[in-house]
């Protein structure tokens, strides 16, 4: 032994040495432990044999989470509504809103339709209720049906000119056919008025049309009208579908095309009621085309159009002689057909027709009042 506690070189002390000769014979408690020879054959082996086969009714489907368990009783749900739909269905009307059982409004029309409206649910006009089962329930009042397209720069008119031609040409249709005072019979005094005074042939047309009307000279052609000695329109609320469009025309001119169907629910006046008060439909579809034209061209007067042309199909407007009003019929009243072909009214998929309500002395017959 060295001098100094020296051992052969090591710095270890006799204590530190002697402890570690004693923990290396009887192990240290927390040292890990190498498995034996057997333990390790038993454990290779396990791991290579194959897992045993589950059973064909053992099956365990991967657990869903218990949030989706809402999804369940909706389903549910939705099947119980399905089922009551299909066993009584007008139960069910009014569930989501009442709508006539169409549906809601329809969105304005902006282009030509390519096929007529559903058949709505079969119903009678009443006083309370006129336009029960017609396409119309769905559709917007007034000048809320008329659609104007966005205006721009077009012909001799910049875009706020054109803006102001549309709104006029609007206001031209209110006051030819949804003008109260005109529907009752007046003559409409505010229309005319926006009509070129300098076009002859159209001003000629409009003064021998409610003096002497004819098949040639229909004041029906432009404007509604009824007796109202034998005609009453029912409230106050005219249903309207249609639109306006525009393209530039003879001479720069603004050319506006409308094309309207009116639905008018009528009944008879009080004199001619005998305590009957039966509700029909008179439906007019026209197609107007004027131009807005250009002073420096044509002579004309400011906020006045020249008409181009003008035509209409009438349902349920009189199948006689032209008297300049239109004259719905009720119940027993309206007459067979005379040969005249099937049409309905609210079909907006193709041209205007032209008809006046009598074709030879005869009426078509229509689909759908």
């Amino acid at each position: 032994m060295n001098a100094g506690g020296d051992q052969g070189g090591s710095s270890t002390s006799d204590e530190e040495w002697e402890r570690f000769l004693r923990e290396s014979a009887d192990g240290v408690p927390d040292a890990p432990k190498e498995p034996s020879a057997r333990a390790r054959m038993v454990t290779r082996r396990l791991r290579e044999e194959p897992a045993p086969p589950e059973g064909w009714r053992t099956h365990r489907p991967a657990r869903r989470p218990r949030r989706l368990k809402g999804w369940y009783v909706v389903g549910l749900l939705a099947s119980v509504a399905l089922l009551a739909v299909a066993l009584d269905p007008g139960r069910v009307t009014g569930w989501f809103g009442d709508d006539g059982g169409a549906g809601g409004p329809l969105a304005a029309e902006s282009e030509r339709p390519d096929q007529a409206p559903p058949m709505e649910p079969a119903g009678l006009p009443t006083l309370d209720e006129p336009f029960r089962g017609s396409p119309a329930a769905r559709w917007d009042s007034g000048t809320a049906g008329i659609t104007l397209p966005a205006a721009r720069a077009t012909g001799w008119m910049s875009e706020a000119q054109v803006k102001d031609a549309l709104d006029r040409s609007r206001d031209f249709l209110a006051a030819s056919g949804l003008d109260p005072a005109v529907l009752r019979g007046a003559r409409p005094a505010e229309a005319i008025a926006l009509i070129n005074p300098h076009q002859k042939d159209v001003q000629d047309y409009l003064a021998t049309s409610f003096r002497a009307p004819s098949e040639e000279n229909d004041p029906l052609l432009l404007f509604s009208r009824f007796d109202k000695e034998h005609t009453r329109v029912v409230g106050d609320v005219v249903k309207t579908r249609g639109r306006i469009s525009y393209r530039e025309g003879e001479r720069g001119a603004l050319q506006v095309t409308a094309d309207v169907t009116y639905v008018y629910p009528v009944t008879r006046a009080a004199a001619d009621t005998g305590g009957d008060d039966e509700v029909a439909r008179t439906i007019v579809r026209r197609e107007t085309v004027l131009n807005w034209d250009d002073p420096a061209k044509v002579i004309t007067e400011r906020g006045t159009f020249s008409l181009v042309s003008y035509k209409a199909h009438m349902t349920n407007g009189g199948c006689d002689a032209p008297t300049g009003y239109l004259v719905p019929e009720y119940g027993t009243e309206r007459r067979a057909t005379d040969g005249g072909a099937a049409v309905d009214p609210y079909d907006r998929s193709g041209p205007v027709t032209e008809r006046t309500g009598s074709v030879d002395g005869g009426c078509g017959t229509a689909t759908r009042s």
